[in-house]
């Protein structure tokens, strides 16, 4: 029986290394599949670390954002893949994701359903059960500050009325902004995402705060109440 040995990046090829090619070339030279192959260092008996990260690409259609959805368990059905290799590609990936959340030295600005999806879809695009935020505004519509309200399940979650306005009262915003996500990938809002916009809209014009939009986040998509005339 031939005995395969695994090769790590240090015994192949000059011209096939990664770590060469990205030092030669730089790291926009290199694809995806390269630029993990540097991080988990070594592929199987039967795949180079290339040939495994290609594979492991294909299988979620070469879409980041697919696999920062991944756990462990999807990781572990590869050869090759133990509890280091995951993590470390895992934890690349979360990496960039903040990356996307770093805050600026200016404060952003709100101007339309857009830069919500902007400010938020990095953070709830990959969340498996749905979560409840709001973003606390100015007068000239900057962020103030982003605020998770809760987290439920996969069939929805509970935002209380008086926990919004109180985080808007102590922070002393004069708009405010909902947003939750759909794990499901649907963006349209379900009756009781909208029985629920029209009591935050009525507790907010009684406090003096501007409810300005609840968009709904999915990946790739969403859904906005102020753009379809639904908040008055």
């Amino acid at each position: 029986m031939e005995n395969k040995q695994k090769l790590n990046i240090n015994q192949w090829a000059e011209e096939d290394r990664p770590r060469e090619k990205m030092m030669k070339k730089g790291a926009d030279a290199l694809s995806d599949a390269e630029l993990f192959a540097i991080l988990i260092g070594s592929g199987n008996t039967d795949e180079t670390a290339v040939e495994l990260m290609k594979r492991v690409l294909a299988s979620c259609s070469n879409n980041l954002n697919e696999l920062a959805k991944w756990d462990m368990h999807n990781f572990s059905s590869y050869k090759g893949f133990g509890p280091a290799k995951s993590i470390t590609i895992m934890a690349a990936l979360e990496l960039g994701k903040r990356r996307k959340l770093q805050d600026t030295k200016e404060r952003w600005q709100i101007t339309c359903s857009t830069d919500v999806y902007n400010l938020l879809h990095p953070l709830m695009c990959d969340l498996p059960q749905e979560e409840f935020w709001i973003l606390l505004l100015n007068q000239a519509n900057k962020v103030i500050d982003k605020v998770r309200i809760s987290a439920g399940g996969i069939d929805g979650t509970y935002a209380d009325v008086r926990t919004i306005l109180r985080e808007a009262l102590i922070q002393r915003a004069t708009g405010l902004i909902l947003i939750h996500n759909h794990p499901s990938g649907n963006p349209h809002p379900s009756i009781e995402d909208k029985r629920l916009t029209a009591q935050i809209n009525q507790a907010a014009q009684t406090m003096n705060i501007r409810l300005s939009d609840h968009v709904i986040i999915c990946d790739g998509k969403f859904y906005s109440f102020a753009d379809e005339g639904e908040i008055v």
